[in-house]
């Protein structure tokens, strides 16, 4: 890891040689944003879209974008092509920049930018053939779950809930009513319909909110974003979870209980199975 190349603030260098200044306000606040962009054979997935959102999240801090789309993929593409694996993650950090502490954010600051890509470590083969286990928690975190911020530690507390369960993902409650789970979206299926529950700002929009929809129009599943109950949520057909990393992935039992009904009862359910067929196939036709 110390040898891969990445970028800091203008320079490609060894992420081992790569410093920032112990005030910048990343560091001292956690005051930034982060994107994180998925490779499949060295061709970026749904590059615009990760984009689009990094541009809202800067926006809703009020810090400047330091490059245009263009500029972001020649940038991207230079470390993509530098690292030894085809299946990447690419991480993108900004932060406000070098200041003396103080809340009140400065004007005028140059925005520090760090990127780094690793290999991509999809869910094994045994996770997607059975599903995986996962629990539930109050959504302890901010108000501001819409920013992709790089405060990050009600999500690590909630991740840790999971881990210490021997657990894949903590599922997130907020007044009795789902938000998403402590890295990833999460998605009910009723009598054969996704749902999810509607963009807030107490919740990411994942960027498989929109290709979910696109990937349901495609095979024929109904897709619907409502307020969805915790008592929904255990009552399942199936669930699901989304992310970059896990793509979808089948959620087969719930504190404890299996996920389900009948014949399909903790076990992986049909939807999952078409969705992520479909997936599949869009990582070709939509990655550049």
């Amino acid at each position: 890891m110390t040898d891969l190349l990445c970028y800091l603030n203008g320079e490609y260098t060894p992420i081992s040689q790569a410093r920032v200044s112990v005030l910048d306000r990343g560091f001292v606040f956690g005051d930034g944003v982060y994107e994180v962009v998925p490779v499949y054979g060295r061709r970026l997935f749904r590059f615009d879209e990760h984009m689009e959102r990094l541009s809202r999240s800067l926006a809703k801090l009020r810090i400047p974008n330091p490059h245009s789309r263009d500029g972001w993929l020649a940038l991207v593409r230079e470390l993509v092509a530098a690292q030894p694996a085809e299946d990447q993650l690419v991480y993108i950090e900004i932060t406000r920049g070098v200041a003396l502490r103080d809340h009140v954010m400065p004007e005028g600051l140059e925005p520090t930018v760090f990127v780094m890509t690793s290999p991509m470590k999809p869910p094994s083969a045994e996770q997607r053939h059975h599903g995986v286990a996962c629990v539930t928690a109050r959504d302890f975190r901010w108000e501001r779950g819409d920013i992709k911020s790089i405060s990050l530690l009600g999500a690590v507390l909630a991740r840790q809930i999971s881990a210490d369960h021997g657990a894949a993902e903590t599922v997130l409650f907020r007044d009795g009513w789902l938000t998403e789970a402590a890295a990833s979206n999460v998605w009910v299926v009723h009598e054969g319909a996704l749902l999810g529950p509607p963009k807030s700002e107490h919740l990411l929009e994942g960027i498989r909110y929109d290709l979910l929809r696109d990937l349901c129009e495609e095979v024929g599943i109904a897709y619907n974003l409502r307020p969805i109950a915790e008592s929904d949520v255990h009552t399942a057909d199936e669930l699901i979870l989304s992310s970059a990393t896990k793509e979808v992935l089948p959620i087969t039992k719930l504190d404890g209980d299996p996920v389900g009904h009948g014949a399909l009862r903790g076990k992986p359910g049909p939807v999952y199975a078409r969705l992520y067929e479909a997936y599949q196939r869009a990582k070709l036709e939509q990655s550049i």
